[in-house]
């Protein structure tokens, strides 16, 4: 059952349209590339196999020609990262579309034997299953880690963050890590309230503990640091490069963003 409470019957033959750059690499974990008759131009992992699959077009709009060329059966689609009238039009050519929304990591869990159970990969699936626990043990407690007030930023030009309710934001609560977002003009709802644009200042950045910033969907990079602490030059030591595929990819990219969170916290909390 997916998260719209949509049933499936088993379907190991299937041909899948994955619409979601986390789980197409999924797909590729779990071994059912030769499933995958298409992707994203926004699908880029794993970097060595990706270009052997069709791209139909971005995660937002896609070009239903080069789907129907496909040939699909199944679509694997997201809540947050695809419009619903991408999902109206799938279902309109005859393609299953399974919609997903993960909100915490622990709902990986679920994601991978919902894929795996659908599309033949059990096994595969139960294994990714203890591999994701093993490291959630491994992380320990929130508790175990000390309370860091954070702003994590996703976006400049207008500068803009996550609130707490987001998958990233419940990633980083593994650590102990409480977002905040310093509110910039009026109240807002949606996603504009999820991912709002925030005021830097050097009152709004008095109680944040640490400035994030994400290598996606904005690609920072350490020259933005480097121009945050000329800017701020009290709370420089605040400011570090994260990598946001590890915080931001639900799916098998869970795993191995767990053990990346434990040591980026490690290194960078006294």
């Amino acid at each position: 059952m997916d998260y719209l409470g949509q049933t499936f019957d088993p379907a190991p033959d299937a041909h899948i349209l994955s619409l979601v750059p986390s789980l197409t690499e999924l797909l590729f974990d779990l071994d059912l590339e030769n499933n995958l008759v298409g992707r994203t131009h926004y699908c880029i992992h794993p970097k060595e196999r990706i270009e052997a699959i069709p791209s139909v077009g971005g995660t937002k709009k896609i070009n239903l020609d080069k789907v129907r060329a496909q040939a699909p059966t199944h679509a694997l689609l997201n809540v947050d990262e695809n419009p619903k009238d991408m999902a109206d039009a799938l279902r309109d050519i005859g393609v299953q579309v399974v919609v997903t929304h993960p909100m915490h990591p622990d709902d990986n869990v679920d994601l991978y034997r919902l894929i795996g159970g659908i599309f033949g990969a059990e096994a595969k699936s139960e294994n990714l299953c203890e591999a994701y626990k093993a490291a959630r043990r491994k992380l320990g407690h929130p508790e175990d880690h000390p309370l860091r007030r954070v702003l994590y930023l996703i976006w400049k030009d207008p500068w803009m963050a996550i609130d707490g309710e987001t998958y990233i934001a419940n990633m980083l609560g593994l650590v102990n890590w409480q977002v905040v977002a310093p509110a910039a003009g009026t109240e807002r709802t949606g996603d504009a309230a999820r991912y709002p644009v925030v005021d830097l200042s050097d009152s709004s950045l008095r109680d944040v503990d640490m400035v994030l910033f994400s290598t996606e969907p904005y690609s920072f990079k350490k020259a933005d640091i480097a121009a945050f602490q000329d800017a701020f030059p009290v709370h420089a030591h605040k400011a570090h490069l994260i990598d946001g595929e590890m915080t931001s990819w639900y799916g098998s990219r869970a795993v191995r963003g767990l053990g990346y969170l434990e040591t980026f916290a490690t290194e960078i909390t006294p």
